[in-house]
């Protein structure tokens, strides 16, 4: 049986990807089952499916290919599930009717999960004329909003659901409007932005000429291109976002260039797509295949590579036809074209085995030529399906062979194709593998550095209590089998050290051989000069990549959310029960009790604290604060304490309150908690409150039977917060230990992860 390098990634095997009845009980025994599972579904649409089960089977053992989790967690389930992970959503209509049927549609897709991305710059800019009805436009950003109340929706919903992207050409009239968008902070929190920039617009910067920002064949404004660049390149380095797509680029290179205009991508990037296109992804572990590793004769193992790949093209070709999608539209366009995204992770890893320090001239030649020997690898493959099984529907060999990616292909390459046709009309992508790369064993995820070759992190345990283990990186836990406390060598090299060129060498090499795109993080020190900062996405931009994502950690990009302390306090004064017009102030010290709530099939507890002031001999609540591990019930659970506390100090009867809480109903269902149905979270709330206000005598009645519990922890506040280090914080656990890699914020402590 297969033994996990840590329990960490026995319980994300455990979690994600093990298939578990209803009730929780496991159907996958092992990680064995669970890979037999996924081998002989996929397996089930060949003509002899015993012989490629077992082979399907090889290639998933001891985490050699690493399918996507979609795949892991839904292939041979018989459940209704999507196994792509990537789509970008139908050209929105620049009409009323048009936008809100791409809303629907969006909907459905995010119900299933998955990132979409969607181009917004197909809607007329704000201000503009809407005839018919005598108004003016909105403009794209407004129906942006709405869109992004609707991802908020969908998630509160039900558990997390994937992000969104959105695009908007940089000669778009509100391109000014949406580099600045996220710098409010309440505003698009959903979203990751980009924006969609063209050569002619890079030519003008370079020239520091004009620029016309138009719509429909009207200029709206007139900019100098450098200035408008400067602006998406502050905004980036005190922002973080927008990145920065070279939709060109993408278009030209694009195998199917004669059949399909991109201008969107899915949210994390690597996959550049057509309107209804998906994409499943998947990645070959390079750590797995190093021969001789930290040795003179330590290389990469090209003939099993070779062979990996084979096999990895041939189940992702298979996934094409075994997985459901959530609108039929995607479903025609996976089966015109039959897109995969192969790529790769461990390649730091691998790097450091065969003794490169990453970001070098020799890693970067490395890389190079490992990405271009998997390509070929993958295309000889995709001819050899087309002769077997047929070519993709939209194949057109002249046109086909006339893509910039196709023409940089070896002879041979492009006269199977010629001869053959092929089977998938793209192959490639390097997609973020964080949560399967550390799975597989702490290997490096993706083409990026390794991060930090050893971490703490927190591990939840069966009884629900937490433990906190080492988390050590592949090629760090290999050195020290083989060498023992021996020093790490020179070449062992992390993401903090690392130049930000260097990112950028390493990710043109790999995006030289990959049809699709690259998601990478390029990790800037906080105190980079903005003028070196923006000659990162320049340089990026000379040396052939596809798009620019960055991240500098700074106190804008993140901060932890704390309540500011309270007013210097004031006695109260004496005063009825009666409605008062001003608040009462805060006395010096109140008593009250702290209740701890666990909602059955809420992963926290939430800490419920009522203070009570006494006015005419009698106690009544003042205030109530009522806080959270998972941040993700922030907003509301803060908006709760500042309106009930308000209503509190205001006097008067307040019971309403609490009949206003317990009338709340969830429409996914309550639970039952004491021996009896509690329709919400918000209703178990106004049941804690009720219970408060019958034991010290404001209210008659019996409430909902919690006890105060003198232990509970309650979420720091005031100055004890402030003094915490500023930066992104984990929407699950409120931990700071998150770290930005491949476009995905990534909590170290509890492992949740978001695209962007």
């Amino acid at each position: 049986m297969t033994r996990f390098a840590a329990p960490i990634a026995e319980q994300i095997w455990d979690m994600k990807y093990r298939l578990k009845d209803a009730d929780g009980t496991p159907v996958d025994g092992t990680v064995e089952d669970s890979w037999r599972r996924v081998a002989r579904d996929l397996a089930s649409v060949e003509a002899d499916p015993a012989i490629w089960e077992e082979r399907f089977y090889a290639a998933l053992e001891d985490f050699r290919f690493l399918p996507a989790g979609r795949i892991l967690a839904g292939a041979g389930t018989g459940r209704s599930v999507t196994l792509f992970n990537c789509f970008v959503m139908g050209t929105i209509p620049d009409s009323m009717g048009g936008i809100f049927e791409m809303l629907k549609e969006a909907a459905l897709t995010m119900q299933q999960g998955g990132g979409i991305g969607y181009d917004f710059s197909t809607i007329r800019p704000r201000g503009a004329e809407v005839k018919g009805v005598a108004a003016d436009a909105s403009g794209p950003l407004s129906f942006m909003d709405v869109w992004d109340a609707m991802c908020r929706t969908i998630m509160s919903a039900g558990s997390r659901r994937g992000a969104m992207m959105a695009t908007m050409r940089c000669d778009h009239p509100d391109i000014e409007a949406f580099i600045k968008a996220k710098q409010d902070s309440a505003r698009l929190r959903m979203f990751n932005l980009s924006v969609l920039v063209t050569d002619p617009f890079m030519e003008a910067v370079q020239a520091d000429a004009a620029w016309d920002l138009q719509f429909g064949g009207r200029v709206y404004h007139t900019v100098q291109a450098r200035e408008l660049w400067n602006r998406i390149m502050r905004a980036t380095y005190d922002y973080a976002e927008p990145g920065v797509i070279f939709i060109d680029r993408i278009n030209a290179d694009n195998n199917l260039h004669y059949a399909e205009q991109i201008s969107a991508t899915n949210p994390c990037g690597e996959q550049p797509l057509p309107p209804y296109g998906a994409c499943l992804l998947g990645s070959i572990n390079l750590a797995k295949l190093v021969l001789d590793p930290f040795t003179d004769r330590a290389r990469l193992d090209e003939a099993a590579l070779d062979e990996l790949v084979a096999t990895a093209v041939r189940m992702m070709d298979n996934v094409v036809d075994a997985s459901r999608f959530p609108l039929e539209a995607q479903a025609r366009e996976a089966a015109a074209k039959r897109r995969i995204g192969l790529g790769v992770t461990g390649l730091a890893d691998a790097l450091l085995m065969v003794g490169l320090r990453y970001g070098a001239p020799d890693a970067v030649k490395a890389t190079r030529a490992w990405m271009k020997r998997i390509a070929r690898a993958a295309y000889l493959t995709s001819a050899g399906l087309a002769r077997e099984k047929g070519a993709f529907p939209l194949f057109d060999a002249d046109a086909y062979l006339a893509s910039g990616f196709m023409r940089r292909m070896d002879d041979d390459v492009r006269e199977a194709v010629r001869t053959h046709g092929i089977r998938n009309a793209l192959l490639t992508s390097i997609a973020p593998t964080g949560t399967i790369s550390l799975y597989a064993g702490n290997v490096s995820s993706g083409i990026e550095p390794v991060f930090a070759y050893a971490y703490k992190r927190k591990v939840l345990q069966k009884d629900g209590t937490r433990t906190e283990e080492e988390v050590v990186d592949h090629a760090v836990q290999m050195w020290r089998g083989i060498n023992g406390d021996a020093p790490l060598p020179a070449h062992f090299v992390d993401a903090q050290t690392l130049p930000p060129l260097d990112h950028v060498a390493m990710q043109a090499a790999a995006q030289e051989w990959v049809d699709s795109s690259i998601s990478k993080t390029i990790n800037c020190p906080e105190d980079i000069d903005f003028d070196a900062f923006q000659d990162v996405y320049l340089q990026a931009w000379h040396l052939g990549c596809k798009g620019c994502t960055t991240y500098r950690p700074n106190e804008v990009t993140g901060s932890v959310l704390s309540v500011s302390d309270a007013a210097t306090p004031q006695p109260a004064p004496a005063a009825g029960a009666g409605y008062l017009t001003e608040p009462l102030d805060r006395p010096a010290a109140l008593e009250g009790a702290t209740y701890k709530l666990k909602f059955p099939g809420s992963e926290h507890a939430i800490y419920i604290t009522i203070n009570d002031v006494v006015m005419d001999g009698a106690r009544r609540p003042f205030e109530i604060f009522i806080n959270s591990k998972n941040m993700e019930h922030y907003a509301w659970t803060l908006a709760l304490t500042r309106m009930i506390s308000a209503v509190f100090r205001r006097g008067g009867d307040v019971s309403f309150v609490v009949e206003e809480l317990k009338a709340v109903f969830d429409p996914r269902g309550g639970a039952w908690m004491e021996g009896r149905y509690v329709p919400s979270i918000l209703a178990a709330i106004g049941g804690v409150i009720e219970r408060h206000m019958v034991a010290t005598g404001s209210l008659a009645g019996e409430g909902l039977g919690l006890k105060s519990d003198p232990q509970a922890e309650v979420t720091e506040l005031g100055a004890a917060a402030a003094a915490r280090p500023r930066g992104p914080t984990c929407p699950a656990c409120g931990s700071t230990a998150v770290r930005k890699v491949e476009n995905c914020l990534t909590c170290m402590d509890c492992g949740n992860s978001k695209c962007g």
